[in-house]
Parts: structure tokens; C-alpha cells; sequence
């Protein structure tokens, strides 16, 4: 009975949302009529300025008449009536009417028309988008939920191609202890934090994404001191010595790109990881720890307990939604966890807070792990609760897919539901992974945040 009471309340709030959405749209009409109905949609912010606009017209009208001593009112108000009776005496009132007053809109209708038409060729030259769709679009998204989205990766930038779709209101919050790659050789070099991962988030969260992870992306393969490089990082180097630090320099890149949302750093701390395995080893440095290939049993940082952005603490107590992960567990989400007051700022909050588990375990960092297995390491590494759900892929990848990571040790990360119960967190089961030809899989950032956004939809509607 829960359920089903729980199943016909999610289906009549998505009746609803769609009911506002198709509320101003004719089926039989042309679409001209249809754009023109659209205009009358709340929350547009446009017809209060234009009835203000007809107002101050009036109001202006109503001004020069008294400073002339109403002297135009008295001539204007004659001709009106002499004209008003001598068309009543040739078109009948109940005729006549109706047809001024339907003339007066259509010229209304006309005007705004071309003069959003003009608007649109300036400001969206060669695009097919009607100018009222993309308000109605912008304005929707603009009040999305205040999403928080923690980790790093290529996870963490997946995710956020799919959760700009809901929402512009996103903050990632990225671990800075990458030392490998060209993010390792700049914070070797000149002394910075490491960009890699706030330059893949940057981009995802970019009006122009496909371009700007394209030239982002893009790795110098000459040059003495550019090859390995990436322009990406190259660039957020460039606005860092400019800015002064890596904030600024974040801030200052998401204006270049127009990014929706924002991107922050867990730290501005010079964070170093380092491990202890299974074996007694103690490794050092990120890149380090994976190439060890042993079982981590502790994992720690240098310096310890540094201290939080205080805008990426600020964003976690005003948001609606918190999200961890995907990502390597080790290596992109638990880093962000490692810095206390992130930790202890998630877990103060009532909001909705869903892990996202790994789809295949990672050699180095969780072979052999199961769901639990990354629930309890996330518990271990901060000591608190952080999430009250975890998202697991419903369907394994194909035999196809399974074959190809066998071969370099990793496995479907499989779900263990009694420990995830055990835990205390809810199971989420969904199909959100996409596999490639050559048996590539990685979370499909479309099916994942439809998912996450409909878990966070009912949740809302149970509170």
C-alpha cells in the first residue's frame, strides 16, 4: 500500500509538471499562434514591463494634456465622440466593437512580434531557437535545485553534462591532489594546484561544450616544455598567475567559457596524498598510490586537516541536493572527504544526499570491491554519515564489456544489499551506464541525471 501510494504521488507531481509546461500550448494551432501564446507564460518577466511600458505611455499622455490646461483633452474628447457616432450610425455598436477592439490587438500582436523578431536576429544570429523558448528554457533551469556535486574525474564532468539540463544552480566541489599527467608537471613546475580536473569540469559545464572540451582537451605534441601539455591546463595556469590564485583564476575562466553553475576546489591547500597498504607499504602522491597496486587500508593527506574553500562550505549549506561521486573512490572522491569541514558540512545537512557506486572496480584502488565495500571506505576516510542513498547500476555490462576489463583486473562492482542495508542507506537501483563498441562503459550523463533527478523529485515529495 506504501508503495503504491508513493508510486500514484510521483506520477500525479509529473502529471502536474507537464501540465504546466504544455499549459500554454494549442495542439491544433500553427505554430505561429503557438509562439505567440507562450509569450502569456508565467514567470517570463516580460508582459509586467510591457503593460508598465503602456502605462508610462499613457501616463506621459495624461501629463502634457494637464500642463496644457486640459485644453487638448476637451478638443480630443469632441472629435472622438462626433467620429464614435458617425461610425456607430454606418457599422452597428455590437459590430463595430468588437472589430476596433480585435484590430487593436492584432496590431499590438504585430508590433511585439517584429520587435522580438528584430531582437532575436541581434542577439541569436542564425539560430533556429524561437527567443521565447529560450527564455522559458532559461528560466526554468535558473530555478533548478541548488545541486552540489562532489568527486573529480572523468565522472565528475559526465555527471555535470547531464545535470546542466536541470539545473543552472550546480557547484563542483574538485579535489586538488592530482600529481600525475600535465597537472603534475605544472605543480612541480611553477607551484600550482593541480587544474586537470576543474579544467574537464569547466568544460562540461560550458554553453559550447563540444568546441571548448575539444580545444581544452587538446594536448601540444611539440615544442620544448608544451609536449604532454593540454591548452586546458595551459590556460587555467595562464589566469592564475593573473588572478593571484586558483580561485580567482576559476571564477575569472567560467566568465571566458559562460559557464552555468560553478566549479570549486575542495582547498587551496598544497594537498599530497599518501596511503597505507595492506603489505605495510606507505606510498606517496596520487599517481603513486594507483601504480602500487596493493589494497589501501588507510588513506591520509599532507598537510593534515587543511582547511576548506569557504565558498564550497558556503554552497553546501544552501543546497537542496548533495551528490558523491562517480569517480575513483581513492583517488577523486575520499581526497574532497579528507578536508574536515567538507565532511563535516555534508553531514550536517537534511537535504537529499545520494552516493553514486562505481559501475567496475578500479585495480589499485578497489579490486575485489563490493557496494558496500565503497560505503564502508567512505565511512572509514571521514567517520561520518554522508549520504543517506546509494545509486547502483541495475543491469551488468555485457559478457563483451566484462571480458575487456578482466584483462586488466577490474570486475562489475557488485551490490552486497544486506551490508547497504545494514548501513542504513537506501538502494537505488537504475540502467544509467552507456557501453561503447570496444566494451567501454561509463555512467551515461543523460540516464544518470534523469535518474538522480527523479530520486531527488520523490524524495522531495515524501518530505
Amino acid at each position: 500500500m506504501f508503495f503504491n501510494a508513493l508510486y500514484k504521488k510521483y506520477c500525479l507531481q509529473v502529471a502536474r509538471r507537464l501540465r504546466r509546461e504544455t499549459l500554454w500550448m494549442t495542439p491544433n494551432a500553427s505554430p505561429k499562434v503557438n509562439r505567440m501564446v507562450k509569450w502569456l507564460a508565467p514567470g517570463l518577466f516580460v508582459k509586467r514591463w510591457l503593460l508598465m511600458s503602456v502605462g508610462g505611455v499613457l501616463l506621459v499622455g495624461f501629463g502634457v494634456m494637464i500642463w496644457l490646461r486640459l485644453t487638448p483633452v476637451f478638443f480630443t474628447v469632441q472629435f472622438l465622440g462626433s467620429a464614435l457616432r458617425f461610425i456607430t450610425t454606418i457599422v452597428p455598436n455590437y459590430i463595430s466593437g468588437p472589430l476596433a477592439v480585435l484590430a487593436g490587438l492584432l496590431l499590438i500582436l504585430w508590433g511585439q512580434t517584429r520587435t522580438l523578431g528584430a531582437i532575436t536576429e541581434v542577439l541569436m544570429p542564425g539560430s533556429e531557437d524561437e527567443l521565447v523558448d529560450v527564455l522559458l528554457h532559461q528560466r526554468r533551469l535558473s530555478r533548478g535545485p541548488k545541486i552540489v556535486v562532489v568527486g573529480g574525474g572523468t565522472g565528475l564532468s559526465n555527471l555535470l553534462r547531464g545535470l546542466k539540463l536541470f539545473s543552472y544552480n550546480i557547484t563542483a566541489i574538485v579535489t586538488v591532489a592530482d600529481d600525475g599527467g600535465s597537472s603534475g608537471r605544472l605543480r612541480r613546475e611553477i607551484g600550482m594546484l593541480p587544474p586537470g580536473d576543474i579544467r574537464n569540469c569547466l568544460t562540461a559545464l560550458a554553453d559550447e561544450e563540444r568546441l571548448l572540451t575539444e580545444l581544452f582537451q587538446y594536448r601540444f605534441r611539440a615544442g620544448s616544455g608544451l609536449v604532454g601539455h593540454s591548452f586546458g591546463n595551459l590556460f587555467l595556469s595562464a589566469m592564475n598567475e593573473i588572478t593571484g590564485d586558483l580561485e580567482q583564476a576559476i571564477a575569472a575562466s567560467s566568465k571566458v567559457l559562460a559557464v552555468r553553475g560553478e566549479v570549486l576546489p575542495s582547498t587551496l591547500s598544497d594537498m599530497r596524498l599518501w596511503a597505507e597498504l595492506s603489505d605495510g607499504r606507505r606510498i606517496e602522491g596520487e599517481s603513486n598510490i594507483t601504480k602500487a597496486k596493493g589494497r589501501i587500508v588507510t588513506l591520509g593527506c599532507t598537510p593534515e586537516n587543511p582547511p576548506a574553500l569557504p565558498r564550497a562550505l558556503t554552497a553546501i549549506r544552501e543546497a537542496d541536493y548533495i551528490v558523491i561521486g562517480p569517480g575513483s573512490l581513492y583517488t577523486s572522491i575520499i581526497p574532497n572527504l579528507l578536508v574536515p569541514e567538507i565532511a563535516a558540512a555534508i553531514a550536517q545537512r537534511n537535504v537529499p544526499r545520494i552516493y553514486v557506486c562505481n559501475v567496475m572496480t578500479e585495480p589499485g584502488e578497489t579490486q575485489g570491491f563490493s557496494v558496500g565495500d565503497h560505503i564502508r571506505a567512505i565511512d572509514t576516510a571521514c567517520g561520518k554519515v554522508l549520504f543517506n542513498a546509494v545509486l547502483v547500476q541495475r543491469r551488468p555490462p555485457s559478457l563483451k564489456a566484462q571480458r575487456r576489463y578482466a584483462a586488466t583486473g577490474s570486475e562489475p562492482v557488485l551490490l552486497d544489499r544486506d551490508a547497504v542495508i545494514t548501513s542504513g542507506r537506501r538502494i537505488v537501483l537504475a540502467n544509467v551506464i552507456d557501453e561503447a563498441e570496444n566494451g567501454t562503459v561509463r555512467h551515461d550523463p543523460n540516464k544518470l541525471a534523469r535518474t538522480l533527478m527523479r530520486w531527488y523529485s520523490r524524495t522531495q515529495g515524501l518530505g
